[in-house]
C-alpha cells in the first residue's frame, strides 16, 4: 500500500511536469491553450495584468491540480501493478491504462470542449492536445509503477 502511495505522489509530480511542458508557451499545445483562454486577443501588456493577477491564485490552484492528478495516478498505479503481480505483462496493464483513458477521460476532455464557449475553429486542436497530454501523462505513470511491480 505504501508503495501505491508513494508511486502516486511521484506520478502526480509527473503529472504537473508534463503539464508545464506541454502547455508552455514556447510549444504548438501552449500556443493552442492560450488561444483557448482568450490570450490571442489580448495586447501584450493586457496579457501581463492577466498573468500578474492569476499569481496570488497558483498556489491553491497547483494544489487543487496535485488532487486530481493524485487520483489519476492512484488508479494508473493500481491498476499497472495489481495486474502485473497477477501475472500480466506491462503490455496488458498498459492496454487497461489506455482503455480507461479512452473511455473516461476522452469523453470527459470532448465534453468540456464541447460545452465550452471555444472557438470552432479550435475546438479540435484543443481536444486532441488535451487526451494527447492525459495519454502521455497515463503512460509515463504506468511506465513507473511497472518498475515496481
Amino acid at each position: 500500500m505504501i508503495t501505491i502511495l508513494l508511486l502516486s505522489i511521484v506520478g502526480s509530480v509527473l503529472a504537473a511536469v508534463v503539464g508545464t511542458l506541454w502547455y508552455s508557451n514556447k510549444t504548438p499545445m501552449g500556443k493552442i491553450h492560450m488561444r483557448y483562454l482568450g490570450f490571442d486577443k489580448l495586447s501584450e501588456e493586457e496579457q501581463k495584468q492577466k498573468m500578474e493577477a492569476g499569481k496570488a491564485m497558483m498556489p491553491k490552484m497547483y494544489a487543487a491540480q496535485f488532487g486530481l492528478s493524485l487520483l489519476t495516478a492512484i488508479s494508473v498505479v493500481v491498476i499497472v501493478i495489481m495486474s502485473m503481480r497477477n501475472g500480466l505483462s506491462f503490455a496488458m496493464s498498459a492496454g487497461f491504462v489506455a482503455a480507461n483513458w479512452l473511455c473516461f477521460m476522452v469523453p470527459i476532455i470532448g465534453s468540456s470542449i464541447l460545452w465550452s464557449n471555444c472557438e470552432r475553429s479550435l475546438a479540435w486542436k484543443k481536444f486532441f492536445s488535451d487526451i494527447s497530454a492525459n495519454l502521455v501523462t497515463v503512460i509515463l505513470i504506468a511506465v513507473l509503477a511497472s518498475f515496481f511491480a
